[in-house]
């Protein structure tokens, strides 16, 4: 190749590389912070900070500019790809990564793609995401360099671009000027990223310190065991935590015909067969996910909302609804098909007997994430512990998973004598589309999730029906709502909760609290945050209850 050619070539190759080198820099300052906006047209935006960066780079010689850009690259990438994680947590869990607390959740997130998906995409997804970190640092470094290196012999073009692109930016930030809705023109969205986690981790660092003050405090830590749920003495108290079963579920005209239609049919099969139920809401503190966040706020009365929030609840000595039914004299139980390990906060939670996915017996498929149907999580629970003749009252945790993400299969109820081991229900998971292929349609996944829903609380409503003795008190709710996708970005973090009884006397206990009858609240029944359940439940079946109140 001759000699002018191939420098032609070079210089070709040059503008090519730096021609990359601005979109990666300017893509990276323009990005929105939700997946949802991500348009061609939202990346057309001013930002602010490239401006500010220009401007201070004009001030510098040559041998410092390269410094500082290669030092502003590396923090540049370090943001994007914590406003990439950013666009995760708000898509799944309804709110922005902590800088601080959230780091745990990296293995929460790596079992769950292992589960859904199997070992090799698990492994695949972990390996990809160092990749992807690794360059993106790299390259935006390299990319603000070459950038950098522009500066030289174009002082002047470059001040006056700054100068007329600084008033444009002005402008638009006052007029509030916008191409795609809700993103502005005036772009400042690595600068709100970065004071955001700036300004949250001394928060969170001080969150242990706020937490233990609060934890301190509890109306109930001197309550003498046998003044302890009085009022339940000789029931069987059944305590179900539906996953992902949000208010969004029963408002939602896309789910509410249907999960409404079950909550309205299992109210009249309850009546049926003797009893009664009262329904509201409770404000979850997470969405999307962290279901065990839930279920310790529900438990312990305190607002549990990170995982260090979590580990400092079950180093304490917080009395916990269930450690209070074991220190009232009842066997107590905790059924957690979700649960793979070994669980070492039973002794915290006052839990004599803890049956997790190894101890029920499943010998079908996994139904995606979810280890087993719901009803045959039920009937594991009826033949090896309500059903067994003679025992002592219980109270016994239940949690059921059918309806945890992705939502695809979805089971169907069968006979209960038709459970078995569960390989009767090989034929379904065989014949259904995997998370793959469902998660290419929308629709599809709404359908997955509101028949999922349904499907959980029917569970629960038969086996009530078919097993439920007088003595049975059922308490069941949802842990948080589902994520973004399925309920929309403006949803609340209310879900439902239900008491079911055949004893009058057990819901006159609670007749002052405002909550519908049935199993369907109505959108005025009350709304409380998830805490305060607790300190209400303790005091209505305690022994100085009033009805009232």
């Amino acid at each position: 190749m001759p000699e002018a050619t191939q420098s032609r070539s070079r210089v070709v190759l040059r503008r090519v590389i730096t021609a990359l080198a601005g979109v990666l820099v300017y893509c990276a300052l323009t990005a929105p912070r939700e997946i949802d906006q991500l348009t061609p047209a939202a990346f057309v935006r001013i930002p602010v900070e490239g401006l500010a960066a220009v401007a201070v780079l004009l001030l510098l010689p040559a041998r410092p500019r390269r410094v500082v850009a290669a030092v502003g690259g590396a923090l540049l990438g370090l943001l994007t790809i914590i406003k990439v994680i950013d666009m995760g947590f708000l898509s799944t869990l309804a709110r922005p990564f902590d800088p601080v607390l959230d780091w745990t959740l990296v293995g929460d997130a790596y079992n769950f793609v292992h589960e859904s998906f199997g070992n090799a995409a698990a492994v695949g997804a972990s390996v990809l995401a160092v990749v992807l970190v690794v360059l993106l640092l790299v390259l935006m470094t390299l990319a603000a360099m070459r950038l950098s290196g522009l500066l030289d012999g174009r002082r002047r073009p470059a001040t006056k671009a700054v100068a007329v692109l600084s008033v444009v930016w002005l402008g638009a930030a006052v007029l509030g000027t916008q191409l795609v809705d809700p993103v502005p023109l005036a772009s400042r969205s690595v600068a709100a990223l970065a004071y955001q986690d700036a300004t949250q981790i001394p928060v969170s660092l001080a969150d242990r310190a706020e937490f233990e003050a609060q934890a301190s405090v509890d109306a109930f830590r001197d309550t003498p065991n046998n003044e302890l749920l009085t009022g339940l003495r000789g029931k069987d108290v059944v305590l179900g935590f539906v996953e992902s079963y949000g208010r969004s579920a029963l408002e939602d005209p896309r789910y509410a015909p249907v999960v409404d239609a079950a909550l309205d049919s299992g109210s009249k099969e309850l009546k049926s067969a003797g009893f009664a139920a009262k329904s509201g809401f409770l404000t979850s503190p997470v969405a999307g996910g962290g279901s065990w966040l839930a279920h310790a706020t529900f438990g312990s009365g305190l607002w549990i909302g990170n995982q260090q929030r979590d580990h400092s609840l079950v180093s304490s000595d917080r009395l916990t609804l269930s450690s209070a039914f074991n220190k009232g004299g009842w066997d107590t139980v905790a059924v957690m098909p979700g649960t793979i390990s070994a669980w070492p906060d039973a002794n915290f939670y006052g839990i004599d007997r803890v049956y997790g996915r190894d101890d029920l017996g499943y010998k079908g498929l996994n139904f995606s994430w979810s280890p087993m149907p719901d009803q045959y999580t039920l009937s594991q629970f009826q033949q090896r512990e309500y059903g067994k003749p003679g025992r002592a009252p219980m109270m016994a945790e239940v949690v059921l998973t059918s309806s945890h993400v992705p939502w695809t299969p979805v089971p169907k109820m069968v006979d209960w004598n038709a459970v078995g081991d569960g390989s009767a229900y090989d034929p379904l998971v065989k014949a259904a589309d995997g998370p793959d292929v469902v998660w290419q349609d929308n629709d599809r996944v709404y359908a997955g999730y509101r028949d999922s829903i349904a499907y959980s609380v029917t569970s629960l409503v038969s086996w009530a029906k078919t097993y439920g003795n007088d003595n049975l008190v059922l308490v069941y709710l949802g842990d948080h709502q589902p994520a973004p996708i399925i309920t929309g970005d403006m949803a609340s973090r209310d879900v439902p909760v239900t008491i079911v009884a055949k004893d009058p006397a057990v819901l006159d206990r609670i007749a002052g609290w405002g909550w519908t009858d049935g199993l369907r609240p109505a959108p005025t029944a009350p709304v409380w945050r998830m805490d305060a359940f607790r300190d209400r439940f303790l005091t209505a079946f305690g022994p100085h209850a009033d009805p009232s109140h």
